[in-house]
Protein backbone atom coordinates (compact mmCIF):
# COMPACT_ATOMS: atom_id res chain seq x y z
CA UNK A 1 0.00 0.00 0.00
CA UNK A 2 1.62 3.24 -1.15
CA UNK A 3 1.11 6.30 1.03
CA UNK A 4 1.16 9.96 0.07
CA UNK A 5 1.26 12.18 3.15
CA UNK A 6 1.58 15.90 3.81
CA UNK A 7 1.19 17.83 7.04
CA UNK A 8 -2.53 18.28 6.41
CA UNK A 9 -3.59 15.11 4.65
CA UNK A 10 -2.92 11.44 4.27
CA UNK A 11 -4.09 9.36 1.35
CA UNK A 12 -3.29 5.67 0.86
CA UNK A 13 -3.53 3.89 -2.48
CA UNK A 14 -4.51 0.28 -2.03
CA UNK A 15 -2.99 -2.14 -4.58
CA UNK A 16 -4.57 -5.36 -3.29
CA UNK A 17 -8.18 -6.48 -3.03
CA UNK A 18 -10.21 -6.24 0.14
CA UNK A 19 -8.85 -4.10 2.94
CA UNK A 20 -8.67 -5.46 6.48
CA UNK A 21 -7.74 -3.81 9.77
CA UNK A 22 -4.52 -5.82 10.04
CA UNK A 23 -3.33 -4.37 6.73
CA UNK A 24 -3.05 -0.92 8.29
CA UNK A 25 -1.05 -1.69 11.40
CA UNK A 26 -1.82 -1.01 15.03
CA UNK A 27 -3.96 2.01 15.75
CA UNK A 28 -5.61 2.40 12.34
CA UNK A 29 -9.35 1.76 12.52
CA UNK A 30 -11.16 0.65 9.37
CA UNK A 31 -14.71 2.07 9.26
CA UNK A 32 -17.10 -0.45 7.67
CA UNK A 33 -19.27 0.88 4.86
CA UNK A 34 -22.87 1.36 5.97
CA UNK A 35 -25.48 1.71 3.18
CA UNK A 36 -28.09 4.44 3.49
CA UNK A 37 -30.97 2.00 3.13
CA UNK A 38 -32.12 -0.88 5.28
CA UNK A 39 -34.19 -3.91 4.35
CA UNK A 40 -36.81 -4.89 6.90
CA UNK A 41 -36.55 -8.44 8.22
CA UNK A 42 -39.45 -10.76 7.42
CA UNK A 43 -40.15 -14.29 8.56
CA UNK A 44 -39.48 -15.49 5.01
CA UNK A 45 -35.85 -14.32 5.39
CA UNK A 46 -35.27 -17.04 8.00
CA UNK A 47 -33.64 -19.81 6.01
CA UNK A 48 -33.91 -23.31 7.48
CA UNK A 49 -32.33 -26.34 5.85
CA UNK A 50 -35.17 -28.88 5.86
CA UNK A 51 -32.85 -31.90 5.91
CA UNK A 52 -34.84 -34.84 7.26
CA UNK A 53 -37.38 -32.57 8.97
CA UNK A 54 -41.03 -32.33 8.06
CA UNK A 55 -42.41 -29.02 6.67
CA UNK A 56 -44.37 -28.54 9.90
CA UNK A 57 -41.16 -28.86 11.94
CA UNK A 58 -39.39 -26.32 9.73
CA UNK A 59 -42.30 -23.91 10.16
CA UNK A 60 -42.25 -24.36 13.94
CA UNK A 61 -38.54 -23.51 13.99
CA UNK A 62 -39.13 -20.39 11.90
CA UNK A 63 -41.90 -19.31 14.27
CA UNK A 64 -39.65 -19.89 17.28
CA UNK A 65 -36.89 -17.74 15.81
CA UNK A 66 -39.43 -15.10 14.83
CA UNK A 67 -40.40 -14.73 18.48
CA UNK A 68 -36.96 -13.13 18.97
CA UNK A 69 -37.18 -10.93 15.88
CA UNK A 70 -36.09 -7.88 17.91
CA UNK A 71 -32.61 -9.45 17.79
CA UNK A 72 -32.61 -9.78 14.00
CA UNK A 73 -31.34 -7.06 11.67
CA UNK A 74 -31.81 -6.56 7.95
CA UNK A 75 -29.28 -5.74 5.29
CA UNK A 76 -28.14 -2.14 5.38
CA UNK A 77 -27.53 0.22 8.27
CA UNK A 78 -29.62 -1.48 10.95
CA UNK A 79 -28.10 -1.12 14.41
CA UNK A 80 -28.02 -4.39 16.39
CA UNK A 81 -29.50 -4.38 19.90
CA UNK A 82 -27.02 -3.44 22.62
CA UNK A 83 -25.33 -6.22 24.58
CA UNK A 84 -26.12 -6.48 28.28
CA UNK A 85 -23.47 -6.33 30.99
CA UNK A 86 -20.59 -5.08 28.84
CA UNK A 87 -19.35 -1.62 27.83
CA UNK A 88 -16.30 -0.36 26.01
CA UNK A 89 -14.15 1.95 28.14
CA UNK A 90 -10.91 3.78 27.38
CA UNK A 91 -8.60 4.51 30.32
CA UNK A 92 -5.90 7.08 29.55
CA UNK A 93 -5.15 7.92 33.18
CA UNK A 94 -4.38 11.60 33.74
CA UNK A 95 -3.32 12.23 30.14
CA UNK A 96 -4.37 15.53 28.63
CA UNK A 97 -6.75 15.36 25.66
CA UNK A 98 -5.19 15.26 22.21
CA UNK A 99 -6.99 17.20 19.50
CA UNK A 100 -5.38 16.73 16.10
CA UNK A 101 -6.44 19.04 13.31
CA UNK A 102 -8.53 17.94 10.38
CA UNK A 103 -6.74 16.51 7.36
CA UNK A 104 -7.68 17.75 3.91
CA UNK A 105 -9.84 15.61 1.67
CA UNK A 106 -9.63 16.07 -2.10
CA UNK A 107 -12.79 17.62 -3.62
CA UNK A 108 -13.49 14.51 -5.72
CA UNK A 109 -13.57 12.37 -2.55
CA UNK A 110 -15.74 14.58 -0.35
CA UNK A 111 -19.07 13.25 -1.64
CA UNK A 112 -17.99 9.66 -0.96
CA UNK A 113 -16.83 10.67 2.52
CA UNK A 114 -20.17 12.39 3.11
CA UNK A 115 -22.10 9.26 2.07
CA UNK A 116 -20.17 7.10 4.55
CA UNK A 117 -20.69 9.58 7.39
CA UNK A 118 -24.42 9.87 6.58
CA UNK A 119 -24.80 6.10 6.73
CA UNK A 120 -23.17 5.93 10.16
CA UNK A 121 -25.26 8.85 11.45
CA UNK A 122 -28.51 7.37 10.14
CA UNK A 123 -27.66 4.06 11.79
CA UNK A 124 -26.96 5.92 15.07
CA UNK A 125 -23.53 4.31 15.24
CA UNK A 126 -21.94 7.76 15.51
CA UNK A 127 -23.20 11.19 16.51
CA UNK A 128 -21.99 14.77 16.29
CA UNK A 129 -19.58 15.60 19.08
CA UNK A 130 -17.84 18.48 20.88
CA UNK A 131 -15.22 16.81 23.13
CA UNK A 132 -11.60 18.00 23.52
CA UNK A 133 -10.36 14.84 21.77
CA UNK A 134 -10.02 14.51 18.00
CA UNK A 135 -8.30 11.82 15.91
CA UNK A 136 -7.92 12.40 12.15
CA UNK A 137 -9.30 10.26 9.35
CA UNK A 138 -7.23 8.59 6.64
CA UNK A 139 -8.66 8.03 3.15
CA UNK A 140 -7.86 4.68 1.52
CA UNK A 141 -8.18 4.61 -2.27
CA UNK A 142 -9.31 1.14 -3.35
CA UNK A 143 -7.81 -0.86 -6.18
CA UNK A 144 -10.26 0.53 -8.76
CA UNK A 145 -8.95 4.04 -8.07
CA UNK A 146 -12.47 5.38 -7.47
CA UNK A 147 -13.98 3.95 -4.29
CA UNK A 148 -12.63 4.78 -0.86
CA UNK A 149 -12.34 3.19 2.55
CA UNK A 150 -12.47 5.50 5.55
CA UNK A 151 -10.11 4.88 8.47
CA UNK A 152 -9.30 6.64 11.73
CA UNK A 153 -5.74 7.17 12.96
CA UNK A 154 -5.95 6.17 16.64
CA UNK A 155 -2.20 5.72 17.15
CA UNK A 156 -1.81 8.63 19.59
CA UNK A 157 -4.91 7.62 21.57
CA UNK A 158 -3.76 4.00 21.74
CA UNK A 159 -0.34 5.15 22.90
CA UNK A 160 -1.98 6.73 25.97
CA UNK A 161 -4.44 3.91 26.69
CA UNK A 162 -3.64 1.68 29.64
CA UNK A 163 -3.36 -1.99 28.73
CA UNK A 164 -6.07 -4.27 30.13
CA UNK A 165 -4.71 -7.57 31.44
CA UNK A 166 -7.10 -10.51 31.76
CA UNK A 167 -6.87 -14.30 31.37
CA UNK A 168 -7.64 -15.73 27.95
CA UNK A 169 -9.33 -19.14 27.76
CA UNK A 170 -7.15 -22.01 26.54
CA UNK A 171 -8.29 -23.59 23.28
CA UNK A 172 -7.49 -27.12 24.50
CA UNK A 173 -9.67 -26.67 27.59
CA UNK A 174 -12.54 -25.31 25.49
CA UNK A 175 -12.34 -28.32 23.18
CA UNK A 176 -12.31 -30.69 26.16
CA UNK A 177 -15.47 -29.04 27.50
CA UNK A 178 -17.19 -29.53 24.14
CA UNK A 179 -16.73 -33.27 24.51
CA UNK A 180 -19.28 -33.26 27.35
CA UNK A 181 -22.22 -31.81 25.40
CA UNK A 182 -24.71 -33.39 23.03
CA UNK A 183 -25.88 -30.41 20.95
CA UNK A 184 -23.79 -27.73 19.25
CA UNK A 185 -24.87 -24.37 17.87
CA UNK A 186 -22.75 -22.08 15.70
CA UNK A 187 -23.71 -18.41 15.43
CA UNK A 188 -22.23 -15.66 13.27
CA UNK A 189 -23.13 -12.37 14.94
CA UNK A 190 -24.08 -9.55 12.59
CA UNK A 191 -22.00 -6.42 13.25
CA UNK A 192 -20.68 -7.99 16.44
CA UNK A 193 -18.52 -5.01 17.40
CA UNK A 194 -21.51 -2.69 17.28
CA UNK A 195 -23.48 -4.52 19.96
CA UNK A 196 -21.05 -3.09 22.56
CA UNK A 197 -21.96 0.39 23.81
CA UNK A 198 -19.46 3.00 24.99
CA UNK A 199 -18.97 4.72 28.33
CA UNK A 200 -19.23 8.51 28.28
CA UNK A 201 -15.47 8.99 28.51
CA UNK A 202 -14.84 6.37 25.81
CA UNK A 203 -17.23 8.20 23.49
CA UNK A 204 -15.32 11.43 24.04
CA UNK A 205 -11.87 9.88 23.59
CA UNK A 206 -12.96 8.02 20.45
CA UNK A 207 -13.97 11.25 18.70
CA UNK A 208 -12.69 11.69 15.15
CA UNK A 209 -12.49 14.80 13.02
CA UNK A 210 -13.34 15.22 9.34
CA UNK A 211 -13.98 18.21 7.06
CA UNK A 212 -17.68 17.54 7.75
CA UNK A 213 -17.36 17.93 11.51
CA UNK A 214 -16.39 16.17 14.72
CA UNK A 215 -18.04 12.84 15.53
CA UNK A 216 -17.97 10.28 18.35
CA UNK A 217 -18.95 6.62 18.51
CA UNK A 218 -22.05 5.39 20.30
CA UNK A 219 -20.97 1.78 19.67
CA UNK A 220 -17.49 0.25 19.86
CA UNK A 221 -15.39 0.77 16.70
CA UNK A 222 -12.45 -1.21 15.36
CA UNK A 223 -8.87 -0.15 16.01
CA UNK A 224 -8.93 0.87 19.66
CA UNK A 225 -6.44 -0.67 22.08
CA UNK A 226 -7.74 -3.54 24.25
Amino acid sequence: MDQTKTEDEQVCYREGGDLHAEDLGEGMAVIPEVPLTTEEVTIDDIQVDPGANEPTEVDRLRQKIWESRHLLIGKGNALPPAAHGVKCDIDVGDAKPIAQRVRKVAPQLREKLSDQIKGLLQAKIISFSTPPWASPVVIIIKKNGVDIRLCIDYRLVNGLTRLMVYPMPLINELLEDLDKVLWYCSLDMASGFWVVTMTDRARAISAFITPLGLFEWSRMPFGLKN
